[in-house]
């Protein structure tokens, strides 16, 4: 495994515990519609909450939602709809970012961008 699959997943796992811990209900990881995957799915109170992780093992100045690529957004839109659908949603949704700074053995520093816009 490579070291940026290996600290991607550290930070997935970092995220899932941090939500957990803030009273979400995990409902799924790594969902995937072909090629498309979505993170993290999670309920919160009464909110589907669709969560991408970005995980960096140093800080830096772009912001987490500016760093996911309008191609990225198209696919991940296009997951969360098709989870919408084929699971027949009846909840409200929103999208998260959670970003993740650290390495695996140090504390990481945690950043959850709620409600995030896709487009």
């Amino acid at each position: 495994m490579s070291h940026n699959s290996e600290l991607g997943k550290w930070g997935e796992q970092v995220a899932q515990k941090y939500l957990k811990s803030n009273g979400y209900t995990i409902v799924h990881r790594d969902w995937r519609s072909g090629h498309r995957d979505i993170d993290i799915v999670a309920l919160y109170d009464d909110t589907l909450v669709f969560v991408e992780v970005k995980t960096r093992s140093t800080s830096d100045l772009a912001s987490p939602e500016i760093t996911i690529p309008p191609s990225k957004r198209r696919n991940l839109a296009a997951a969360i709809n098709h989870y919408i659908k084929s699971n027949y949603v009846e909840y409200d949704f929103r999208f998260d970012v959670i970003t993740v700074i650290g390495s695996v053995g140090y504390e990481p520093k945690i950043e959850h961008l709620i409600d995030v816009n896709l487009f």
